[in-house]
């Protein structure tokens, strides 16, 4: 008996062509599930899609890779065939053969740019799995339960075509490539057209990146690393922070790093009051700098809870520097609406930040007050989820979730 089909479609903005794709979909797949990811349309994408017999899934906008793993969730087990919203042509071909991962290249090449999206993701994709990719971004796939169990959650944005190829080679699927005679509505050497392909890049780069998962389970890419690159003050714990979040086990406390042993959590508990002495010169900003650290780290377990507590602590202390507060601005769009995070790296940093600001804001009655506030907290994050805590509390709960998209 032949395992069940589902189709998946992530679509933005696409009510003048969606109809048409899905209601050739459904006459090439009959009796297959068509499921619509919106990933939020301004249009009328949602009621042409449901119209023409797909289930569509509403989402706030987040990315192509986001839209499809949510999408992917509502899907039923065995077969997927991803393909994308204003596509042309048969795809019938990609059922064939035994490959787990089969990919539909374009039989002749239809506008675009001057290559260097496709040709990056093709260099990445050999670099880091060794497969010589044919058509790396297509969005035409077709995926068995194995390689769904694989590559799922996607990368974030137009990222996740080329990281899978990656994830898929890395996990010794079975990959194949077919040319099939396809059309779609390609970007043109235009300013529209060479936005849409810088974003496509910048999602390429990132998805080959550091990755993290959110408390959503969705794969993002950690850019907390930006905070020490634009505030050279930090580096150091930003650093830190990247070791812990590419190599860091599922050690969560003071508590559980230190029975586990030499981990990159023990670490940074090591490293940034460390480096907090070695840069104010004094067991105060040490303990400062440390305990800041790790409460926006304690916080950083929903989007864009740990930059408002740096907006906060900014506030109190009458500014932080430049680089800091401009990465901070940069970087919260992007975690607010889940489409980055800052991981481990970004939170300790912006928790220095604030910790050196302190020491020089600060008279030592007011450093050891502060210290005391601090370890108070890092001890009640210690017994109790700081997070369930502030979705408990009205005011807090309300703050936490200002500017956030919703579920």
């Amino acid at each position: 008996m032949a395992e069940p089909l589902t189709i998946l479609i992530a679509a933005r903005d696409e009510a003048a062509r969606i109809g048409t794709t899905v209601a050739a979909l459904r006459k090439q797949f009959p009796g297959a599930q068509v499921i619509v990811a919106d990933d939020g349309s301004r249009d009328a994408t949602a009621q042409v899609a449901a119209t023409a017999g797909a289930r569509v899934v509403r989402l706030p906008r987040r990315g192509k890779g986001q839209a499809l793993t949510l999408g992917e969730r509502e899907a039923a087990p065995g077969d997927l065939l991803l393909c994308d919203a204003d596509l042309r042509g048969d795809l019938t071909p990609l059922l064939g053969g035994d490959s787990d991962l089969t990919i539909a290249a374009f039989a002749e090449k239809q506008g675009g740019g001057f290559g260097i999206a496709k040709e990056t993701a093709r260099w990445l994709i050999r670099r880091t799995s060794r497969y010589p990719a044919l058509e790396p971004l297509s969005g035409q796939r077709r995926l068995t339960q194995k390689a769904r169990d694989v590559v799922f959650p996607l990368a974030a944005g137009f990222g996740c075509e080329a990281a899978m190829t990656a994830d898929a080679m890395n996990a010794r699927l079975g990959i194949g490539e077919t040319g099939l005679p396809l059309e779609h509505r390609a970007t043109t050497r235009d300013l529209r057209g060479f936005v849409h392909r810088g974003r496509q890049l910048r999602d390429i780069v990132l998805a080959f990146g550091p990755q993290g998962r959110n408390h959503r389970g969705l794969r993002l890419p950690l850019v907390g690393w930006v905070v020490g690159a634009a505030e050279p003050s930090v580096l150091p714990v930003a650093a830190l922070g990247l070791a812990d979040d590419l190599w860091s086990g599922e050690e969560r406390g003071f508590r559980a790093h230190l029975g586990s042993g030499a981990t990159t959590g023990v670490l940074k508990l090591v490293g940034i009051p460390l480096y907090g002495l070695i840069r104010t010169r004094s067991l105060s900003g040490a303990l400062l700098v440390g305990l800041s650290a790790n409460a926006l780290n304690q916080l950083d377990t929903r989007p864009g809870r740990a930059l408002k507590a740096f907006a906060l602590g900014s506030l109190l202390l009458r500014g932080a520097p430049r680089g800091a507060a401009a990465a901070a601005v940069l970087l919260a769009p992007y975690d607010l609406r889940e489409m980055a995070m800052l991981g481990d790296s970004g939170s300790n940093a912006l928790g220095a930040v604030l910790g050196l600001r302190s020491v020089g804001r600060l008279t030592e009655r007011q450093r050891w007050s502060a210290i005391a506030a601090l370890a108070g907290l890092t001890l009640l994050g210690e017994r109790r989820s700081l997070g369930e805590l502030i979705e408990r509390t009205p005011v807090f709960r309300e703050l936490d979730a200002w500017g956030r998209h919703p579920v």
